[in-house]
């Protein structure tokens, strides 16, 4: 009979955040699948926990999922932790978790603190739905498509950043035109110094300038304003042709009268010309 796989949450800064049932389930398994051992060793020493660990990172994810899967169809139940917070969130695991589900391997969850979450209910900026990104990227396209999908969306975007990279992300967000854009920047979050801070992406990126950054951030950035929105639907509107543009308000109920005043609002041309236009 196979075993279990135990995916288990790790504080983010403060051990003190530890499950007692993440500690429980540590102590029991056969295995610990960890980030780093290195750091991960630390965790365990301060719990008096002695267990095997193994290194399952994003530099040998493939071939140390390979490995953990065979233990766990031979009946070992296994834990995976990363060096912080949830696994697979920014963090490896994401292989061992879809062979598992390949295979039949059952799989467990143990719940534990993410910094993404914490920052987000620190932000100040509506909670209700959000778009996860991670880290921004490094390479121009994985940046330019991050730019996109920010200006896109309506809902607050959650970001993840370290120090010496924060500064030039908030200058690429700034020069993209969204330095309006409201704007928490919360670091070192359950630990000592934690600190959130709140403004425009614009008076971040002058604040960082002065000072240095230290520790590990999580940006949440509002999703598009009103403004934003409107500019966006009336530049959509203005790429279609006048017929096309007049046919869309007249689906939205307006009488040919009402929607020829709207394109013309829209186009900044008369009335007459928009009729001029389409009667032709």
């Amino acid at each position: 009979m196979s075993g279990k796989l135990y995916i288990v949450g790790t504080p983010i800064g403060n051990l003190d955040d530890m499950s007692i049932r993440g500690l429980r389930v540590l102590q029991e398994v056969d295995l610990i699948a960890a980030e780093d051992t290195r750091h991960s060793i630390k965790l365990l020493n301060h719990f008096e926990i002695s267990k095997k660990m193994v290194a399952y990172h994003q530099h040998n994810e493939q071939q140390s999922s390979e490995g953990l899967i065979d233990l766990l169809k031979q009946g070992q139940n296994i834990a995976l932790i990363s060096d912080a917070g949830m696994p697979l969130i920014s963090d490896p695991g994401s292989v061992l978790v879809k062979n598992c589900v390949a295979n039949d391997i059952a799989l467990e969850v143990v719940p534990g603190p993410n910094a993404g979450l914490c920052g987000l209910v620190l932000s100040g900026l509506d909670t209700r739905a959000f778009l996860f990104l991670g880290f921004l990227g490094k390479e121009n396209k994985a940046i330019k498509e991050g730019l996109k999908r920010i200006e896109a969306s309506e809902f607050t975007v959650v970001l993840y950043e370290s120090p010496h990279r924060l500064p030039k992300t908030l200058e690429i967000l700034d020069q993209h035109g969204l330095g309006h854009r409201q704007m928490s920047i919360s670091r070192e979050i359950t630990k000592r110094y934690e600190e959130t801070r709140y403004g425009t992406i614009a008076e971040h990126r002058h604040y960082y300038q002065e000072q240095a950054p230290r520790g590990e951030y999580v940006l949440c950035i509002e999703g598009r304003t009103a403004d934003e929105g409107n500019a966006a639907a009336g530049l959509e509107l203005e790429s279609l042709s006048l017929e096309e543009h007049l046919e869309y308000y007249l689906n939205t109920g307006l009488l040919e009268k009402e929607a020829m005043k709207a394109v013309a609002k829209d186009r900044n041309i008369s009335r007459r010309d928009v009729y001029n236009a389409v009667k032709r």
